[in-house]
């Protein structure tokens, strides 16, 4: 089909214009950006650039020519390969009705992308627009474009407004449209699938029935606040090494003991009870209760839940005992194995997430329990000791507790007696 070189419009204002000289005769070659005519407005004498390229097939307005309308068609364009008998063909379809034209305009047009492109495995839906109004509206703003350009775009319901244009002055031409089509069908055609949504029920156990109910009523009932702090664990790390630097073989040349960070914290929090009593309490409608026994409930993660063994007594057992007895514990919680006893009761809980990565969270209070401890990692930062910047091992340790039961300033005299016996961990072994 012959590409139309239309009149255009030069200047915003411009309606109409005289063809002042062709330079380019019937039947000589064109390429895009070539000067092809010169068009005089109101206001100056501009050059016209072809923007796409094929020969000069039939010039049907002549230079000279006065007051020719913007967008009269004013010559035709024989791609290559093209047969000359469709111009004739064109003069033919200059007498059918307006409608008619353009609709056989459209059809034809769809087709020549279609053929050009070699899109023969595209759907025709790809290339149907929606309503006349719907395209009009959508093209009214476009780019600068080729006739060709817009029309091609438009039957294949593609935006110009992400082509970029490699004609002249970055006009969008018609090989710009076929390309920006096959990458919208690839692209298309590339999209992943989405599965169907499944959803597996997996049917809750005792436990996390157990957990989920003890949890709720504390969140609905338990008016929880929480206080948060930053403990320089340097030493107590030291200490641990140096511990665990001078514990004797067994028959199989295996340490007896390894003392962990979280056995340490766990001393340290019985000490730090120990020197605040009012912590160590739980709430009853008739009365506050306060433990004369310090048993520290751990949370440990198991298949299914959570679960709270306890280290009964911790202010008085040694580091070693603790950590044998935790070790023992997490085995037998993990197995399944636990006791009632073993698990039930405690005054205190500690949630340890520091081996995930966690830099801090607020745990919930397990009643009758009113408070839990929630223990982050360990993270260099730079802190101000004596005058001097170091680099120190820093960890978030925040208290959640229990209103009812705990004050702010009973809170906060823990946390004042744990920072003392994490930054000095030697008091621990008094």
């Amino acid at each position: 089909m012959p590409i139309s070189i239309l009149m255009p419009a030069l200047s915003p204002t411009m309606k109409e214009g005289n063809l002042a000289k062709w330079l380019k005769k019937q039947g000589d070659k064109i390429k895009a950006g070539e000067v092809i005519a010169e068009i005089e407005t109101d206001k100056a004498t501009m050059e016209v650039e072809a923007v796409d390229e094929g020969i000069l097939g039939k010039i049907l307005v002549a230079e000279g020519t006065e007051n020719v309308a913007v967008n009269t068609c004013i010559a035709l364009i024989l791609e290559e390969g093209e047969n000359p008998d469709v111009l004739n063909n064109y003069q033919e379809k200059k007498q059918q009705t307006k409608s008619q034209n353009k609709e056989d305009a459209t059809n034809n047009v769809v087709a020549s992308v279609v053929n050009q492109a070699s899109f023969d495995n595209v759907s025709k839906q790809n290339f149907t627009h929606n309503t006349k109004n719907s395209h009009e509206n959508s093209f009214k703003a476009s780019p600068k474009a080729s006739p060709l350009a817009k029309r091609i775009a438009q039957n294949a319901n593609i935006s110009l407004v992400n082509i970029i244009g490699t004609g002249p002055n970055s006009r969008i031409i018609k090989k710009d449209v076929l390309l920006a089509i096959q990458n919208h069908t690839n692209s298309a055609t590339k999209k992943p699938q989405r599965n169907p949504q499944l959803i597996t029920p997996i049917k809750n156990n005792n436990v996390r029935k157990v957990i989920a109910k003890r949890l709720q009523e504390s969140k609905q009932t338990v008016p929880h606040f929480y206080l948060s702090c930053e403990f320089n664990i340097d030493k107590l790390n030291e200490l641990r090494t140096t511990i665990n630097g001078v514990a004797s073989t067994n028959e199989k040349g295996l340490p007896e003991y390894k003392i962990s960070v979280n056995d340490m914290i766990i001393k340290a929090t019985a000490m730090a009870l120990k020197k605040t009593p009012s912590a160590n309490a739980s709430w009853s409608d008739e009365a506050i209760l306060l433990y004369n026994n310090i048993d520290i409930s751990v949370a440990v993660a198991i298949e299914g839940g959570l679960i709270t063994p306890i280290i009964k007594n911790a202010d008085q057992k040694s580091l070693q005992e603790i950590s044998n007895e935790a070790k023992l514990l997490i085995k037998k919680a993990k197995e399944g194995k636990l006791q009632p006893e073993e698990f039930q009761g405690g005054s205190f809980s500690i949630s340890n997430l520091g081996m995930f990565g966690i830099d801090q969270f607020c745990a919930i209070v397990n009643p009758p329990q009113s408070c839990i401890l929630a223990v982050s990692r360990a993270v260099e930062k730079p802190i101000v000791e004596n005058g001097q910047i170091k680099i120190a091992n820093m960890v978030n340790f925040t208290i959640s507790c229990d209103h009812r039961v705990i004050d702010g300033a009973v809170g906060a005299e823990f946390l004042k007696a744990l920072r003392l016996y994490i930054e000095q961990p030697v008091l621990n072994l008094l």
